[in-house]
C-alpha cells in the first residue's frame, strides 16, 4: 500500500514524497482513512510509529476545502517539545497548502503567540495551560473550530491536565471530530474518552509491549558508580546518538557535565533550562553537534531524531509505561536499537514488571575491565569526621554477589 491510496490532496501527497515517506506505518494506515470521514477516534499506539502523520495529513486534507481566521483544528499536547514538534510536522507536510498554523506553549512571553493568534491559523498546536491562558484573555475563538486532537493522553493524565482539558473543551463547539491518541488507557483516560468521544473508531497498534527493533540489556551496578560505569560503557560501545535518561532535572545536568568533563559532546535536557536552551539542545542533538543528550522524561515523547541508536536508563524509570516510551526513541523508522538500563537493588520489583511485559528475561550484563567494587568514598550528609573515617574503611560487597541479587 501507498499513501496514493488515501487519495490525499496532491500537494499533501507531493509533501509526502518530499520527505521519502513511500509505505504508510500500521497506525497511518488505519486511521488516515477514519479521519478522513469524519469520524471520532481513539488511537491506541506508543511513541515512534507514526502517529503524527497518522492525524497531520487527513486533517490538512480536509481542511483545504475552506479558509477562515480563527482555528479550524486543535491540537493539545503535554510538553512544549512535543508541540512545537507537532507544528513542525503539519508545516512540513502542509508545506504549499496555504495553511497557517502556530504553536502556543509555557516558558515564553505571550505577545507573539497573541500576535500570531491576530494574523489568523487553521491549525493551533498548545500546551493546555498556556492555551487557558489565552483563553481567559479572549485571545483566541474557536467557534468555527471542526477537529479537536488529544495527543499522549496518558502523558497528560500523568501531568495532571486532564481538569485543564475539561476546562478547554467547555470552549470548544459540541460538535467536532474529537480525536484521542495514548500509549495506554488507564481508567481516568478510558474515562475522558467515553467522555468526549462518540461513535468513535478505535485503532490499536501494539500499545503494551515496546517494540521489537530495539534490543535490552540491564547492568547491575551500585548507585554510587554509575557515573563511572556510563562513561566506560559510552567509550566502549559503538554508538550514533545516545539518550540517556535520569531520574531527576539536576542529575541530568550533572552526569551531561561529567561526561562533557570527559571529552564526550553531551548537553541536558531539564527543567531548570529556558526555552531557548532547550531548544539549542535538541537541534543540537538532532543535528549531531551533540552525541549525548541526558534529559529526564520530559524528553521521553518529544524528541523525533530518527538515528538514535542507543537509551541508557541511568535510573530506572518509575513505570513499564515509561520504560516502553524512553525506549520508543530509539529503534525507529525501520532501524534497530539498544536499551541499557542500570539497574540496583531496589529495582527488583520493576526488573519483573518489565519483564512480564516483555514476555522474556532481560540479559543482565557486565562491562569488561570495570572495577565494580570500587567502594563510596563520598561521605553522607551531615556526617562528622568520625562517621566518614568509618565509611572510608567500610568494606564494599563483592561484585558477583550483587549481580546474583537481580
Amino acid at each position: 500500500m501507498t499513501f496514493d491510496a488515501f487519495d490525499l490532496h496532491r500537494d499533501i501527497l507531493g509533501a509526502v514524497a518530499h520527505h521519502g515517506f513511500e509505505t504508510p506505518t500500521p497506525i497511518q494506515e488505519k486511521a488516515i482513512p477514519a479521519i478522513l470521514t469524519g469520524s471520532d477516534l481513539l488511537g491506541l499506539a506508543q511513541t515512534g510509529t507514526g502517529k503524527t502523520a497518522a492525524f497531520v495529513l487527513p486533517i490538512i486534507h480536509r481542511l483545504m476545502k475552506g479558509r477562515c481566521r480563527s482555528p479550524r483544528a486543535l491540537v493539545l499536547a503535554p510538553t512544549r517539545e512535543l508541540a512545537a514538534q507537532i507544528n513542525d510536522a503539519v508545516r512540513s507536510l502542509g508545506k504549499g497548502t496555504g495553511l497557517r498554523s502556530a504553536v502556543i506553549y509555557g516558558g515564553v512571553g505571550m505577545s507573539p503567540q497573541t500576535e500570531a493568534l491576530g494574523r489568523g491559523v487553521d491549525i493551533l498546536v498548545a500546551c493546555p495551560g498556556r492555551l487557558l491562558d489565552h483563553l481567559s484573555q479572549k485571545n483566541v475563538d474557536f467557534s468555527r473550530l471542526e477537529t479537536l486532537v488529544i495527543d499522549e493522553a496518558d502523558r497528560m493524565f500523568d501531568m495532571g491536565f486532564l481538569p485543564d482539558i475539561r476546562r478547554i473543551a467547555r470552549h470548544l463547539p459540541v460538535k467536532r471530530q474529537t480525536l484521542l491518541f495514548s500509549a495506554t488507557m488507564p481508567a481516568d483516560i478510558r474515562g475522558l474518552a467515553d467522555d468526549m468521544l462518540h461513535d468513535a473508531v478505535t485503532v490499536q497498534i501494539g500499545h503494551t509491549k515496546p517494540i521489537d527493533t530495539v534490543s535490552h540489556a540491564l547492568y547491575p551496578v551500585e548507585h554510587h558508580l554509575k557515573a563511572a560505569l556510563l562513561r566506560d560503557l559510552l567509550a566502549a560501545t559503538d554508538t550514533d546518538s545516545v539518550l540517556v535518561f535520569t531520574r531527576t532535572k539536576h542529575r541530568a545536568e550533572r552526569v551531561a557535565r561529567q561526561l562533557s568533563h570527559a571529552g564526550f559532546r553531551a548537553v541536558s535536557l531539564q527543567g531548570n533550562l529556558s526555552q531557548s536552551r532547550r531548544e539549542k539542545a535538541i537541534e543540537g542533538f538532532r543535528s549531531g553537534s551533540y552525541q549525548i543528550l541526558v534529559a529526564t522524561d520530559i524528553a521521553a515523547r518529544g524528541i523525533d531524531v530518527s538515528a538514535i541508536s542507543h537509551v541508557i536508563n541511568f535510573d530506572m524509570p518509575d513505570t513499564v509505561d515509561a520504560y516502553t516510551h524512553r525506549i520508543g526513541r530509539t529503534g525507529r523508522a525501520e532501524k534497530t536499537g539498544d536499551a541499557f538500563t542500570f539497574i540496583t537493588r531496589d529495582d527488583a520489583a520493576m526488573i519483573g514488571a518489565i519483564e512480564q511485559v516483555l514476555g522474556e528475561r532481560i540479559a543482565r550484563k557486565t562491562l569488561p575491565g570495570f572495577d565494580y567494587e570500587k567502594p563510596n568514598d563520598a561521605p553522607a550528609q551531615g556526617a562528622n569526621p568520625h562517621q566518614r573515617q568509618q565509611q572510608r574503611g567500610a568494606r564494599p560487597r563483592k561484585g558477583g554477589r550483587q549481580e546474583r541479587s537481580f
